[in-house]
């Protein structure tokens, strides 16, 4: 190779990319480098637009704020997005239960950023299965090759690591066990339009709605009693539960024990080192963490028994996604 060749090949050379993590509440976006370090950071609410056009010119717009903070498009090697009921090999997002704008409809949503963004390489994927990457690359599931990410947050996500690799299945969709039928007669309805999914019990919303249930069930007297039930929140009941509030206790072990009994099925078809826990729900800490520990051990099969950990991610707040959806973008070609 000539100077000039190297030199062009030195300039070519682009040291960042975006790093997407779409929940059902926020958009948090980072800039990340090679070395996963976010050198920049930024979000939006995901909800709130009429439709998936506005959501990404508002996200562009937020965008190009911390671009311009790192020097600008030339800088950004690609993009890459967790999402939920994402297709990795199509780029879009499919029927997503959970946003507004995408709930009826597929959004090529890697084509719609590619094309605001100067044309950049965007690939995408379950936002959980980003949070599962980013777990592998820097957190506590570094050098595992068979775990299972479950995230509990506006709904209940997973990533499923086997021999090291992401399941997809063969269009994208595999691994999602919040629609996991949990109660078969009288569930409650799911945003995917089934009954009885796992996501309606164990998700924050879910949680919120098992409140109300007990609270409306019994008189026990109780802290949630003094809220409106319907604002009723999964933080209310973690802050109830930590000052030793019998019903929001009965509540979290009500939740953790579907959870376990859900990971003791999960267990038998992909014999997981460890279950990886993220999102907001996890901070409860072991009110929620206990309960799940003894459905599992009360319902796994003996050959698996004693063998899966049970682990909270290192990773803070939104980290995790952002970085395993920039590891996406590292590996566009």
């Amino acid at each position: 190779m000539c100077i000039r060749d190297r030199m062009n090949s030195q300039q070519e050379i682009k040291p960042y990319v975006i790093g997407l993590d779409l929940g059902g509440t926020n958009s948090v976006f980072g800039i990340v480098d090679s070395r996963g370090e976010i050198k920049a950071t930024t979000s939006i609410k995901t909800q709130g637009y009429q439709n998936a056009e506005d959501y990404v010119d508002a996200a562009v717009e937020g965008l190009q704020l911390i671009i311009d903070q790192v020097g600008g498009i030339d800088t950004i090697k690609a993009m890459g997005i967790g999402a939920p009921n994402a297709n990795f090999y199509r780029g879009t997002i499919e029927y997503a239960p959970n946003l507004v704008w995408a709930n009826k409809s597929v959004v090529p949503l890697a084509q719609m950023f590619s094309e605001r963004l100067n044309n950049i390489p965007v690939a995408m994927t379950n936002d959980a299965n980003a949070a599962a990457i980013g777990e592998m690359t820097y957190g506590v599931a570094r050098g595992m090759k068979n775990f299972i990410m479950i995230t509990l947050g506006t709904g209940v996500g997973s990533g499923i690591v086997v021999n090291g690799q992401l399941l997809y299945g063969h269009d994208g969709f595999a691994g999602e066990l919040g629609h996991v039928t949990m109660v078969r007669e009288g569930g409650r309805l799911c945003g995917c339009g089934r009954t009885g999914c796992l996501e309606t019990y164990c998700s924050a919303t879910g949680v919120a709605r098992t409140a109300r249930e007990i609270l409306s069930q019994t008189d026990k007297p109780s802290l949630l009693r003094e809220l409106d039930p319907e604002k009723i929140t999964s933080l209310d009941v973690s802050i109830a539960a930590g000052k030793g509030d019998e019903v929001a206790n009965e509540i979290f072990k009500f939740t953790g024990k579907m959870l376990g009994e859900a990971c003791a099925d999960f267990a038998a078809f992909s014999s997981p080192e460890a279950f990886v826990f993220f999102g907001g729900l996890v901070k409860a800490g072991d009110l929620i963490m206990n309960p799940i520990k003894e459905a599992y051990d009360n319902h796994i099969m003996n050959i698996f028994k004693g063998k899966a950990k049970f682990l909270v991610s290192s990773l803070d707040g939104a980290s995790a996604a952002v970085l395993g959806a920039s590891a996406i973008g590292w590996d566009i070609q």
